[in-house]
């Protein structure tokens, strides 16, 4: 633990406050070092609930070798997401965590940088590009369920993990499965864990030595796609090849280094937070069977072996559940920012310069939004109740504003094509009383890797 990145006094473009300049806020850091760190690691839900029990909405804390100014509850979501002023960075509010190893992505872009990155890439997800990917999934997703049938007892996290990978590889690249492929997965892998390393540094070893590795594998793969995929005549269906001609309203494509960043950040950000929450979502309906028949219902309805895109919004059960576990589990708990210019929120003076953050997760859980926040409802989003709309951000996995998720519509469209077929096929069970434990960050995952039994219908 020698070996940490220096304090610096600008990041990501920005002036960085330090603890002088958050002076006047509540909180403190521990005695001991890096057991703010480490206790925020184990448990972060549980770290930010007791904090905003001793110091309420608003509150610094010292973690990942920085200072950070914690903001909770959906009007603080609302005010950072939105940031109608233009107050916040997203760029330099990654930069602590991601620079090294998803720079110049779309979320580590700012206002009218952003905003042209965007609308470009918007190309790849318009109607047409979606019908293909969805083609594409569904052969994916069925041959994968004819492997599962035959050892239909395992882990359900790193095999759902691996289809994703594979599924991307496919959508994305136009990849098919293989080694190449697995070489790809293990490359994001480091990248995410390499995010929340405490040694920020990449000391030969270390998980941001691998991490940086895996970015330098992952730009020189992309490099080399590029020029076969501009030569192309016709561009592919997968979204790579997309990208690779997209233009801007003027004529302008984006730079191979543009491209490089915007897919790694892309194939990283749909695999991993898609794994997530699909394994949060098969755990719940395997600990509610009930709502495994529902689905199967509604698929029959529907009628067909796959999924077709002009039946996505006729999934109505499986948007439900599928929502509550994005309630439950979000796969981005915590939003991080960098202030721009100085704001205030509920009458307390942020500095610019400062780190600040907002939690989904903590509104996920807040009684005063939500009906017995810890049991999984999925009807709390039917019509008649309703909670996600007690506020504008009572729910927001996806994030909100300018920086909402581009691909939430391919996330919707990915889970149901998934349980669409699985539940066709099978019943999905775990043993009686099981609940798994999470590592809840950088993406929450199960730490025994969610064991369950495909039984056949």
């Amino acid at each position: 633990m020698a070996v940490v990145e220096q304090s610096e006094n600008m990041v990501g473009g920005y002036h960085r406050a330090g603890e002088a300049e958050l002076a006047h806020l509540p909180g403190k850091p521990s005695r001991i070092p890096l057991k703010g760190t480490i206790d925020f690691i184990k448990d972060p839900l549980g770290t930010t609930m007791q904090a905003h029990a001793d110091y309420g909405n608003v509150y610094k804390s010292r973690t990942f070798m920085q200072w950070s100014v914690s903001m909770l509850g959906p009007d603080a979501l609302e005010a950072v997401l939105m940031d109608k002023e233009k107050n916040f960075s997203s760029r330099a509010g990654w930069h602590h965590m991601l620079s090294r190893l998803f720079s110049d992505g779309l979320m580590l872009r700012d206002f009218d940088d952003h905003r042209a990155h965007r609308k470009i890439m918007q190309v790849a997800f318009k109607p047409a590009p979606m019908k293909d990917y969805l083609l594409r999934m569904n052969g994916g997703i069925d041959q994968r369920l004819d492997e599962w049938a035959k050892a239909p007892a395992f882990n359900f996290y790193p095999q759902i993990k691996q289809l994703t990978l594979d599924l991307g590889a496919s959508v994305f690249l136009g990849i098919d499965a293989g080694p190449e492929a697995r070489k790809i997965n293990q490359a994001f892998v480091d990248e995410v864990a390499a995010s929340i390393s405490i040694v920020r540094r990449p000391v030969p070893g270390l998980k941001m030595y691998k991490g940086v590795k895996a970015r330098q594998f992952l730009s020189d793969l992309f490099g080399r796609l590029i020029e076969e995929r501009r030569g192309a005549e016709t561009p592919g269906d997968d979204m790579f090849s997309q990208l690779c001609h997209a233009e801007s309203d003027e004529g302008q494509m984006l730079t191979d280094q543009e491209i490089i960043d915007h897919m790694n950040f892309l194939l990283m950000a749909a695999h991993d937070t898609t794994t997530s929450s699909l394994t949060t979502m098969i755990w719940a309906l395997a600990a509610h069977p009930e709502w495994q028949e529902r689905i199967r219902r509604e698929v029959a309805e529907i009628g067909g072996e796959h999924l077709s895109y002009e039946d996505v919004a006729k999934m109505d059960v499986a948007e439900r559940v599928f929502k509550e576990a994005l309630r439950m589990i979000p796969p981005v708990p915590f939003i991080p920012r960098r202030v721009v210019r100085e704001f205030e929120f509920e009458g307390i003076r942020i500095p610019a310069g400062a780190n600040v953050s907002v939690s989904p997760g903590y509104v996920h859980m807040m009684p005063e939004l939500w009906t017995e926040p810890t049991k999984f409802d999925p009807d709390r989003f039917s019509p008649n109740r309703a909670e996600d709309r007690n506020h504008r951000f009572a729910w927001a996995p996806f994030g909100g504003g300018a920086h909402k998720c581009l691909g939430m519509h391919f996330a919707y469209m990915q889970v149901k094509a998934f349980a669409f077929q699985l539940l066709q096929r099978f019943e999905v069970k775990i043993e009686p009383g099981y609940e798994p434990k999470w590592a809840r960050i950088p993406i929450p995952k199960p730490l025994d890797g969610l064991p369950v039994k495909l039984e056949k219908l």
